[in-house]
């Protein structure tokens, strides 16, 4: 019997509701192979931060024969899911002439591959980061344009890092050269944001007082826009730039089915006191979204750039941080394998979920490129030349895995940010200090 393709529209209906349905074979074109170029390719992004000790990340060979060092080892049963990416430098994270602040500028300059200007006031600017450009190209085909996630909070205004302002530490993702996108990091939320809190009447009821609000704005905006200077006036537009964009959303939450969650998917309670149960809840939200194509573009901030947060829980009670100037101590070194190797841990945990999810012949994670790293290398030099880097999932076929490759040394980071670009179906010829695409 002949199949005939149907729309990825298709509605369930019954009962008077509209439940979307999830990827179906019959929604591949004819003859399509169903593992590259009929699922959509999801693009997520993954940081932790203070570097590695670089020597039991790297692995010793190149290419496919190369052996897990002691950090990578609990990828183990994943080995053939990702590559390792060695010689990508963030040189926008190099002071550049702006004195101390390598913390700030890692992190914010991580994606956007802009040097962040060097304050602690109101007049930040770094660049706009890969998956924004991702987000203003392709969100458009999802209920969220992005999503941005973590598990530890941050201000968005003060001196965090050496008269760098507190946003640049804590947030990854920016929509525009001054606008950050401020991470959630409460799981509740998050799962609000993802399938909507209460019933369909109250959630209908929240999106028209949401309007209502909209609409009150906008009046006072074009009252207010009159009587302010230039610089005023542009953070107002900037504001209402993120007004309209969440009146957009509105509009295409209304427009779109309804989202049934996923059966044994309980909506969290909140923040849980386990910090290792804070990350696999993120890790498992982050999957959620991308399984009920939710979105296609997300980033994780596993912990703030700079963070000294404990790791009691693996035997290690002093701050991150503080560790990572270990100063070539060898006790200091093994503490920092652990907390390292932890973060490891918690990267094959939504890794492994990803895999979990078949779609198709292939997984979930075989439809995504998900980019794990830092930028800062050796957290005890603040170098930001070979930047650990990871890079999993085949991304529809388009990536082969399994292999430890090595660039020329100073290649821009932002050389893999625009491959990814283009594995989602983004044309971009340039971003950030990009120099070109990279070969994967």
């Amino acid at each position: 019997m002949s199949i005939q393709p149907i729309s990825r529209r298709t509605l369930l209906r019954g009962l008077g509701a509209a439940v979307a349905v999830p990827w179906l074979d019959a929604m591949m074109p004819a003859f399509a192979s169903p593992t590259r170029g009929t699922f959509p390719v999801r693009l997520g992004f993954i940081y932790v931060p203070n570097g590695k000790n670089m020597v039991d990340w790297t692995p010793a060979k190149d290419g496919a024969e190369f052996e897990l060092p002691s950090i990578l080892q609990p990828l183990s049963p994943l080995r053939e899911d990702f590559n390792v990416l060695t010689g990508l430098t963030a040189d926008k994270a190099r002071a550049n002439g702006d004195g101390g602040g390598d913390h700030a500028r890692a992190l914010a300059s991580f994606l956007t591959g802009a040097q962040p200007r060097k304050t602690d006031g109101t007049d930040i600017r770094a660049g706009v980061s890969v998956d924004q450009v991702a987000a203003s190209a392709i969100g458009d085909q999802t209920r969220l344009s992005s999503l941005e996630i973590g598990c530890e909070a941050g201000a968005m205004a003060g001196n965090c890092d050496s008269g760098y302002s507190c946003v640049y530490s804590s947030t990854m993702s920016w929509r525009s050269a001054t606008q950050p996108l401020p991470k959630e990091v409460n799981p509740k939320l998050v799962f609000d944001r993802l399938f909507g809190g209460g019933s369909t009447a109250e959630r209908a009821k929240t999106r028209a007082a949401r309007q209502s609000v909209i609409d009150a704005i906008r009046e006072d905006y074009k009252e207010l826009n009159g009587k302010v200077g230039r610089s005023d006036q542009q953070k107002l537009d900037e504001y209402m730039t993120s007004v309209r964009d969440i009146e957009v959303r509105l509009e295409r939450a209304v427009k779109m089915p309804e989202v049934k969650v996923p059966e044994g998917v309980e909506r969290p309670a909140g923040i849980p006191a386990s910090y290792e149960e804070h990350i696999k809840l993120m890790g498992d939200l982050f999957v959620l979204a991308f399984q009920t194509d939710l979105t296609r573009v997300a980033t994780f901030v596993v912990a703030n750039e700079g963070s000294n947060k404990p790791y009691a829980f693996v035997g290690v009670p002093e701050g991150h941080h503080d560790l990572s100037h270990h100063g070539n101590s060898a006790e200091k070194k093994a503490k920092i394998a652990k907390i390292n190797t932890f973060h490891t841990q918690m990267l094959a945990y939504t890794l492994g979920k990803l895999k979990a999810v078949k779609e198709g012949d292939g997984t979930l994670l075989d439809h995504c490129l998900v980019a794990y790293g830092s930028g800062n290398s050796d957290g005890n030099r603040h170098n930001h030349d070979d930047l650990p880097v990871l890079l999993a999932g085949k991304g529809g076929g388009s990536v082969k895995t399994g292999r430890h490759l090595r660039f020329p040394k100073e290649t821009p980071l932002n050389n893999l940010w625009l491959a990814l670009l283009q594995r989602v179906g983004v044309k971009q010829a340039t971003l950030g200090d990009s120099t070109g695409t990279l070969s994967l």
